[in-house]
């Protein structure tokens, strides 16, 4: 595809035309602004500009590194310094509104965001690491009929901040910052991963999903390595290579089908961009090597595309491209249209693939219980919200 064509494809996709709402609170939020969006903002409240470079390193690292939510507590800021931006600016979170823990210890968050809307993020602890799953918007425009969020309207994308934002409530909730007045935390790190797997279509919020993940990933900031922080698209073919190159994480491609015909019901995306444009995407990724795979993902349905022969054309698709297969069990909410495969068949599918030379671990459903699943997530305030519409304007 060419950059014209590119250009046209995007000019006439009206999902990126759902901005962010600009912010209408009195305060500003520092958070979420890139390092020369710091600086351009202190200097607009009189700090000098052969100062402002220093300035912004040292809230930067009260922000990211000790995780302050009261410029009081920047001891290496003049007093006067720290009133003005107290006056002009503010450095809060997403609201906590319930957080749900599971019984096999998955915490999802319903997180309330200006505007009165809400999203949900969800962390999940393993043994060797503990991954946040982030959301993007406040629900999702692609309606892929396996998801829950896709039953949910599009409200609209979050902002930087908001992105940024539930990584550093999860962290809050973990008790990750270091103890004031200590050094930097000693402690193993509990929120080692990010994905973005969680609400919305993270390329159809391109900028500030970059912004957020490049604070995320700046090692005087939050410091995850970028192979820790996964970005799954469910096929936006356009934005593919400029994610690889302006973000740099690592990709997850959303697939669930080898066909048009499955995909194009599963993933409606597709009838703008079908699997081959997609395979081929998938190709020119800039990031791509042994090293760093392109992880596919794909829900097992009973008789939608969980047979043998599914799992051939699976192999031949992704053939040459370093991968793994991801092989999620469906995760069943209120009025789901699927049932999940059996396991026999999943791990029949499995066998198939992993024959063929790709890792095909199975996804073992975590948080269930307290609907944090993958493909579970919906706001439920969101949801009541459809009657009253007025209150999105």
């Amino acid at each position: 595809m060419t950059a014209n064509l590119a250009a046209k494809d995007l000019a006439l996709t009206p999902d990126l035309l759902a901005l962010p709402r600009q912010s209408t609170a009195e305060q500003p939020t520092l958070i979420g602004k890139t390092r020369e969006e710091l600086r351009t903002a202190l200097m607009s409240v009189g700090v000098p500009e052969r100062q402002a470079k220093m300035r912004e390193r040292q809230i930067w690292a009260w922000l990211y590194q000790r995780g302050v939510q009261d410029f009081g507590a920047m001891s290496n800021l003049s007093k006067d310094l720290r009133e003005t931006l107290a006056e002009q600016f503010q450095i809060g979170r997403p609201e906590i509104v319930t957080c749900q823990v599971s019984k096999d210890g998955t915490r999802k968050y319903l997180l309330r965001i200006e505007g009165g809307h809400e999203v949900e993020a969800v962390y999940i602890p393993e043994e060797d690491r503990g991954t946040l799953c982030v959301s993007s918007q406040v629900g999702c425009t692609l309606t892929c009929s396996f998801c829950h969020t896709g039953t949910q309207n599009l409200v609209r994308n979050l902002t930087a901040a908001e992105i940024v934002g539930q990584i550093m409530v999860c962290r809050d909730d973990l008790g990750e910052w270091p103890e004031e007045g200590g050094g930097p935390s000693t402690n193993k790190r509990q929120l080692s991963n990010i994905v973005l797997m969680g609400m919305g279509e993270p390329l159809y919020n391109f900028d500030a999903v970059r912004d957020a993940m490049k604070i995320a990933m700046d090692g005087e900031g939050i410091s995850l390595s970028r192979r820790r922080i996964t970005l799954s698209t469910s096929g936006v073919v356009p934005l593919i290579a400029r994610a690889g190159e302006e973000i740099g994480t690592m990709l997850a491609i959303s697939l669930h089908g080898t066909t048009d015909g499955v995909r194009d019901t599963l993933v409606p995306i597709n009838k703008k961009w079908n699997v081959d444009t997609l395979m081929q995407a998938c190709r020119d990724y800039p990031k791509l090597s042994n090293s760093e795979r392109i992880t596919f993902e794909y829900v097992m349905l009973d008789n939608i595309n969980d047979s043998d022969a599914d799992a051939r054309r699976l192999v031949k698709l992704i053939e040459g491209i370093p991968a793994k297969i991801n092989l999620i069990p469906f995760n069943p909410w209120p009025g789901a249209p699927y049932k999940r495969s059996s396991w026999s068949r999943i791990e029949a599918f499995a066998e198939i693939v992993n024959r063929a030379g790709y890792a095909s671990p199975v996804r073992t459903p975590r948080g269930q219980d307290i609907m944090a699943a993958c493909g579970q997530l919906k706001s439920a305030t969101e949801r009541a919200r459809k009657a009253r519409p007025s209150e999105l304007s």
